[in-house]
C-alpha cells in the first residue's frame, strides 16, 4: 500500500483556527479532535516504520479525511448561514497560509536531498514527482503510474506521500463551490441558505456516488480508487454530514455518546491491526476507520465524563496533534533518504530513529515556519496577501524542483564506444552425421558466450549504449503497448498476430510478461520463416496450473486462472506447430507458490504434457538471470564502474532450479533451452553486453538485446520444430 499523508492535520483558518473544531451549536473548542489527529498520524508513522502489529496503519489518512470534511464543512456552513454566501477568497487565503508554507519547505529540502543522494536516473524521476506534488497533482501522477504494470517495480518516491495533500487541495477547491451552489439554489427556492437539509441531501448524494465509484474501482482500477478525489470524496462527505447534523448529535444521551466514542476508537485500532497491504483498499474495508472516526466525532458533540474525548484531550496527545501535519510531511522522505546517507538499510531501530528525527524536524517547522506565518498579523488581516504568500511559496517550491531536474544530468555513458554484438546464422556443417540445427545452436551460443566474456570486465558504461539509460525504462516491445499483453484484470486474448499473419504455420509465444519480452526476437524470425506468430501473455500470470494470489490486487488472482483456461482452450482449437513457453522465475510466497519449488516443477511437467497433446512441439525458455537491482538506476550511479551493479552468477542464477525444470520438461515430451550462457560467465552476469543494455528495469530484457539474440532463438525454434 502506498504511503499516505495528512493535509488537514493542523487547523484550518485564521481567526477560525480555534473555532475549526466546533461540533456542537455552542461553538466550543474540540480538543478531542486534536488528539484524534495524534492517533491518526501515529498510526501512519508507525506503519511506515514497519512497527509490528500496525499493518493497517495506512488508515490514518482516512481518519484525516473524515476530520477534514467535518471541520471544513462546518466552517463553510456557518459562513453561509451568517452571510448568505461563502467567502471563497477568505477561505482559500486561510488554507494557503495554513498548509502551503510547511509543504513548500519540506518539498524544497526533499528535492535537494533527492538530487544529491539518489542515482541520477532515479533523482530525475523523483524530481518529476516533486514538480507534480508542488502543484497538487501528484495523486494522479501516481494513479497513472500505478496502472502501468511495467512501472510496478520502481522504487518508492520521497514525494509519494504528497498524494493525499493533492486530494485535500482538490477538495478545498471544489467543496466551497459545491456549498455555494447549494446555498444559491436554497435561496432561489426560498428554503433559505441557513437551512441544513439541502446541504445534507447534496452531501449524501455526493458521498453515495463516490462510495459506489470507490467500490467499483477498488476491484477494477485499484490505483485510481486509492489516489483519486472522486473515490475518496465519500470519506470527506461523511465528516461533512456530521458537521451539518451536529445539533442532533448533541442531544444524544451521555451514556450513548460515551459508548459511541469508545466503539469508534476500537474500530480505528482494529483497522490498524487487522488490515494490511494486501487488503483491497479503500473499498468496503475503508468503512472500518471511517465509521470509527465518525463515531468518535459524534461522541464529542456531547460532554461526557468518561468518554473517549477525555483520553484524546490529554496534553501529550494534543501536542502530537498540533505537530502532526509537519511530522507526516517530514517522516516519509527521512525514512527513504536516511539509508542513502548511512549507506545501509534501516533496521527496526533505525526506522524508529528516522521517524523521531522527522519528529524533531516537525517541531522546528511548527515553531519556525507554521506558527509564525499562520499567526502573522499582516497575513491574517488580508486574504489576498495570504493567497499571494501561499502562491509564492508554491511557485518557488515548484521552481526549485524544476531547476534541480534541469541541473541533474541525464546519465550518459562516458566509456569508449563498444562494438555491437552481431550474430549470424552459421553455414550448414560439412561433417556428415552432424545435425545442422544442433550445430547452429552450439555455434551461436558460443559466439554469444564470447561476447559475454569480453563484456564482463568492462567498467565504464559505453558512450553508445543502446538504449541509453534515460530511455531504458520506456524501452518496451510493441506487444506491451497495443493490448496484446493483458493487464491484471483483463480476460481473453485478442488476435495478436505478427510475422506473416496469413501463413499456415503458427507459432504461439505464451506466458507472462517474460514471454512477451521475447517478442522482438521472434517477430523477425517469424517474418523470415513465414510463420504466423501469436503472442498470448498476461502480466504476473504463468500458464502453470498453480493457485495464484496477486499481491498487486491483494486477493485471489481469478483473472489469471480464467485466462489460463481460455488460452489452453484456444491452443487446443488452433493447434499451432510450435508453442514457446516462457515466464518469470521471480514468484515468491506472496503469490501462493515459489518458483522452482516442487509444485512449480510438477506443474511444468503437467503443462508440457498437456500442450504436447495439441500436436505442437513445445519449447520452454529457461530463466534469464535476476539482476537484483533496477539496472538503469544502478548504472546511472556507477557510470565508471558498471561491474559494481553486475550480480555474481550464483546470486543471479538458480542452477538447481534450471536443472529440475529441464528434467520436468523433457519428461513431459518438450524441449528446454537453458539460456544462462547467453547472459553470464562462470563468475558474474554483466548488465551490458556489447553495446546492448541487457535489462530495461529489474527483470525485463531491453528490446535491443532480445532482438540481438534473435538468431539464437531462431536456431532453438528450428530445432524444436524439427524434433517435434
Amino acid at each position: 500500500m502506498p504511503p499516505m499523508t495528512v493535509a488537514a492535520i493542523g487547523g484550518l483558518t485564521d481567526r477560525q483556527d480555534d473555532r475549526a473544531h466546533e461540533a456542537a451549536p455552542r461553538g466550543r473548542f474540540r480538543p478531542d479532535i486534536e488528539g484524534l489527529r495524534a492517533v491518526a498520524v501515529l498510526a501512519v508513522v508507525l506503519f511506515h516504520a514497519n512497527m509490528p502489529g500496525v499493518g493497517g496503519g495506512f488508515v490514518g489518512v482516512d481518519v484525516f479525511f473524515v476530520i477534514s470534511g467535518f471541520l471544513v464543512t462546518g466552517i463553510l456552513f456557518r459562513d453561509t448561514a451568517a452571510t448568505g454566501a461563502v467567502g471563497l477568497i477568505r477561505f482559500y487565503g486561510a488554507r494557503a497560509r495554513r498548509l502551503l508554507p510547511a509543504a513548500g519547505i519540506v518539498l524544497v529540502f526533499t528535492a535537494i536531498g533527492a538530487a544529491v543522494l539518489l542515482p541520477p536516473l532515479q533523482a530525475r524521476q523523483v524530481l518529476g514527482d516533486g514538480i507534480a506534488s508542488a502543484f497538487y497533482a501528484g495523486n494522479y501522477r501516481l494513479a497513472l503510474r500505478g496502472t502501468d504494470y511495467l512501472a510496478g517495480d520502481t522504487l518508492p518516491s520521497p514525494f509519494q506521500h504528497f498524494w493525499s495533500l493533492g486530494v485535500e487541495e482538490q477538495f478545498y477547491l471544489l467543496w466551497p463551490v459545491l456549498i455555494a451552489v447549494t446555498a444559491w439554489f436554497a435561496r432561489r427556492s426560498r428554503i433559505g441558505s441557513a437551512a441544513r437539509f439541502p446541504y445534507l441531501v447534496v452531501l449524501a448524494v455526493v458521498a453515495a456516488l463516490s462510495f459506489a465509484v470507490s467500490l467499483m474501482l477498488t476491484r477494477t482500477l485499484p490505483p485510481w480508487a486509492y489516489f483519486s478525489l472522486p473515490t475518496r470524496a465519500w470519506e470527506l462527505g461523511v465528516g461533512g454530514m456530521i458537521a451539518l447534523s451536529a445539533c442532533a448529535w448533541s442531544r444524544l444521551p451521555k451514556s450513548a455518546a460515551a459508548l459511541a466514542g469508545w466503539t469508534g476508537l476500537v474500530l480505528i485500532v482494529a483497522a490498524c491491526c487487522q488490515l494490511n497491504e494486501k487488503t483491497p483498499y479503500p473499498g468496503t474495508a475503508a468503512l472500518l476507520p471511517v465509521v470509527g472516526t465518525a463515531l468518535v466525532i459524534v461522541s464529542g458533540c456531547v460532554e461526557t465524563r468518561f468518554g473517549v474525548g477525555c483520553g484524546l484531550a490529554l496534553r501529550g496527545m494534543r501536542a502530537i496533534g498540533r505537530m502532526s501535519y509537519s511530522w507526516y510531511l517530514w517522516h516519509w522522505p527521512v525514512l527513504l533518504l536516511a539509508p542513502r546517507v548511512l549507506g545501509r538499510p534501516l533496521g527496526p531501530g533505525g526506522s524508529m530513529g528516522a521517524v523521531m528525527t522527522a519528529g524533531g524536524l516537525a517541531m522546528l517547522t511548527l515553531w519556525l515556519v507554521e506558527n509564525p506565518i499562520r499567526f502573522a498579523a499582516p497575513l491574517r488581516s488580508s486574504a489576498v496577501r495570504s493567497l499571494a504568500c501561499g502562491g509564492a511559496i508554491t511557485v518557488a517550491a515548484g521552481c526549485v524542483a524544476l531547476t534541480l531536474f534541469v541541473l541533474v544530468p541525464a546519465p550518459v555513458g562516458r566509456g569508449a564506444a563498444a562494438q555491437a554484438l552481431t550474430l549470424a546464422t552459421p553455414a550448414a556443417p560439412a561433417a556428415p552425421g552432424v545435425d545442422p540445427r544442433d550445430a547452429a545452436v552450439r555455434q551461436l551460443t558460443a559466439d554469444t558466450k564470447a561476447a559475454v566474456e569480453a563484456s564482463a570486465e568492462i567498467h565504464s558504461v559505453p558512450s553508445n549504449l543502446t538504449p541509453s539509460l534515460g530511455d531504458a525504462p520506456g524501452d518496451k516491445a510493441s506487444v506491451f503497448l497495443d493490448g496484446c499483453v493483458r493487464s491484471w484484470r483483463d480476460l481473453g486474448q485478442a488476435e495478436c498476430a505478427s510475422g506473416d499473419p496469413d501463413a499456415a504455420t503458427t507459432v504461439a509465444l505464451v506466458g507472462d510478461s517474460h514471454a512477451a519480452m521475447w517478442h522482438p526476437a521472434f517477430e523477425p524470425i517469424a517474418a523470415e520463416r513465414h510463420w504466423r506468430l501469436e503472442t498470448m501473455a498476461k502480466v504476473t500470470c504463468p500458464l502453470l496450473d498453480l493457485p495464484i494470489t496477486s499481491p498487486y490486487l491483494g486477493r485471489e488472482y481469478t483473472e489469471c486462472e480464467q485466462w489460463r483456461g481460455q488460452i489452453l482452450t484456444r491452443l487446443q482449437a488452433e493447434r499451432p506447430r510450435l508453442i514457446v513457453l516462457s515466464m518469470s522465475r521471480r514468484y515468491g510466497a506472496d503469490f501462493g507458490f515459489v518458483s522452482y519449488d516442487q509444485a512449480w516443477v510438477d506443474s511444468l511437467n503437467r503443462l508440457v504434457g498437456r500442450l504436447r497433446e495439441t500436436g505442437a512441439a513445445v519449447l520452454v525458455l529457461g530463466s534469464i538471470p535476476d539482476p537484483h537491482t533496477t539496472v538503469p538506476a544502478c548504472l546511472s550511479e556507477h557510470l565508471d564502474d558498471a561491474v559494481a551493479c553486475a550480480p555474481a552468477r550464483p546470486v543471479a542464477v538458480d542452477d538447481a532450479g534450471i536443472a529440475a525444470e529441464q528434467a520436468a520438461t523433457t519428461a513431459g515430451g518438450g524441449q528446454y533451452a537453458d539460456l544462462t550462457s547467453l547472459f553470464c560467465t562462470a563468475a558474474r552476469c554483466p548488465l551490458i553486453i556489447g553495446d546492448n543494455l541487457v535489462y530495461r528495469d529489474d527483470n525485463h530484457l531491453t528490446v535491443g538485446y532480445a532482438r540481438t539474440l534473435g538468431p539464437v532463438i531462431a536456431a532453438l525454434a528450428d530445432r524444436a520444430l524439427a524434433r517435434g
